[in-house]
């Protein structure tokens, strides 16, 4: 599919890497002989949330990558510092951040308590920035070696409209400042060789997270992969060239000639998908 395009060699550190659409970013790099340093809170079975660190490691060899487990919890700038200082010592450098752990909760003001707000800033927004600054020396150092460094943050496209603030204010803000860090690193780090660009689909996709959310019908969801695939193509732009950009999955694909996406659907056959938010 993207023939040419390669990942191999090269070192990738993934947040929330223990399911859904890290995992399966994950997997997809490693098809390719990737590094990957798998970051996530996970360590024991939840029955709520399946998938572990381990278990992810376990497919990522298996599709043919390296993993390294790093247990870190995003909201700890200590502890990033730490994982990226372990991903260094074990492979040699990182390539590539993706910025995908992120909480949700789609709720009004009088049912978002700031616990809950205070954990959608501080994984969406702080766990970005803190990475994202923790993994900037090896990120230059990859770019000073012609490596091509990305970084790549699931989220949306900046969209000023009322009506995406007004039912879920406070997640809202927390996904728009990941995209907010989108915009200001890829003009910062532009002179440094380091493309920042976003990735976010056009329907729900069926993650974990996703099925605990009342009333959502999985099988008009997509899966996974299809942000996997479209995030190997962003990942191998060239870093130089492509950059500040607020890719939509099946765009990215479409100019790639992939256009039938059928083997993504949860449902084979549907049309009927839901969209995802913040997609005007």
């Amino acid at each position: 599919m993207t023939q040419g395009r390669t990942l191999a060699g090269k070192t990738l550190f993934i947040t929330g890497a223990s399911r859904g659409i890290g995992l399966a970013i994950a997997c997809r790099a490693a098809a390719d002989g990737a590094r990957i340093v798998l970051v996530a809170k996970t360590t024991e079975p939840n029955p709520k949330l399946p998938g572990t660190l381990a278990g992810a490691a376990a497919e990522v060899e298996a599709a043919g990558g390296e993993a390294l487990v790093v247990p870190t919890d995003i909201r700890d700038d200590a502890a990033v510092e730490r994982a990226v200082a372990e991903a260094i010592a074990h492979f040699g450098g990182i390539d590539i951040l993706v910025n995908n752990a992120s909480a949700i909760s789609l709720t009004p003001t009088p049912a978002t308590p700031m616990k809950r707000f205070d954990l959608m800033f501080g994984v969406n927004v702080r766990g970005t920035y803190a990475c994202t600054r923790a993994c900037l020396e090896a990120l230059t150092a990859s770019a000073r070696a012609g490596r091509n460094p990305h970084v790549l943050n699931l989220s949306p496209p900046l969209s000023m409209r009322e009506h995406w603030f007004a039912p879920h204010v406070a997640y809202t803000m927390a996904k728009y400042g990941m995209s907010e860090c989108t915009l200001g690193h890829a003009g910062e780090f532009r002179p440094l060789g380091i493309a920042v660009n976003s990735l976010w689909p056009r329907t729900a996709i069926a993650t974990a997270a996703l099925q605990m959310i009342p009333g959502v019908d999985i099988g008009r969801c997509r899966k996974p992969e299809i942000l996997a695939d479209a995030a190997h193509l962003v990942l191998t732009e060239d870093a130089r060239r492509v950059t500040g950009r607020f890719f939509i999955d099946d765009e990215v694909l479409a100019a790639a000639g992939i256009t039938d996406l059928d083997r993504y659907a949860m449902t084979p056959g549907c049309r009927d998908f839901i969209p995802d938010f913040f997609l005007d």
